[in-house]
């Protein structure tokens, strides 16, 4: 059983997320991401923009353009994830299979997922409430509850918007002291978007890589 003191808060911040999550429909945001690598204790940033389109309960597309410092964009759809180098003008291409539905979890941890579902999957913890750039949140731990996702993702932290529901940041921390720390910034839920929207924009001459094969 939670603490009192604990259980307040998290069960106020999995309500606001049920709520946000009834009504998501995507989201536009700019990003910042730290990807720490523990063996040799060194820090890779990158920023750029994040589109996420749910049409559907299950038809769920991303787009994430990468700007600074090397530019990279990353489309998700269906079972195809697409990563587009425009410096080498070329695609690669990858069918994520029956691995789906987890990386549509990661995509969506804390949008368009409802304090219940994170219930389900995870064991939650409410670590307080801190300000991130300047937006108050609640900040929330979890940790799997499934012991392939474990094997793969030891724990998450998010920030939870006291004032929408939804993430603000969110820190990954992987397997062997490695993490990732995403922060959300000038961020848009529900916008009117066009597939097009989440789809690459490529140049003709693109070469096309299939690196399963």
């Amino acid at each position: 059983m939670l603490a009192g003191a604990q259980a307040q808060p998290l069960q106020q911040t999995l309500a606001r997320m049920d709520q946000s999550s009834a009504a998501f429909r995507g989201m536009t945001s700019k990003i910042r991401r730290v990807s720490y690598t523990a063996v040799i204790n060194e820090n890779n940033i990158d920023s750029g923009t994040m589109f996420l389109k749910r049409a559907r309960p299950r038809d769920l597309r991303m787009l994430v353009e990468l700007t600074e410092p090397d530019p990279k964009s990353v489309a998700f759809q269906g079972r195809k994830l697409e990563i587009y180098f425009p410096k080498i003008k070329t695609v690669q291409e990858y069918d994520v299979g029956k691995n789906r539905s987890l990386l549509e979890q990661f995509l969506l941890l804390g949008f368009g997922s409802s304090g219940r579902e994170l219930a389900a999957n995870y064991a939650l913890k409410a670590l307080g409430s801190e300000s991130v750039s300047g937006e108050k949140t609640t900040r929330l731990e979890l940790t799997p509850k499934s012991a392939a996702v474990l094997e793969q993702l030891k724990k998450v932290e998010l920030w939870i918007s006291d004032s929408g529901g939804y993430p603000v940041q969110q820190k990954f921390y992987l397997p062997g002291g490695d993490y990732m720390l995403v922060t959300y910034s000038e961020l848009k839920l529900n916008p009117e978007m066009a597939d097009s929207a989440v789809k690459l924009k490529l140049p003709r001459g693109v070469k096309r890589e299939f690196p399963q094969k």
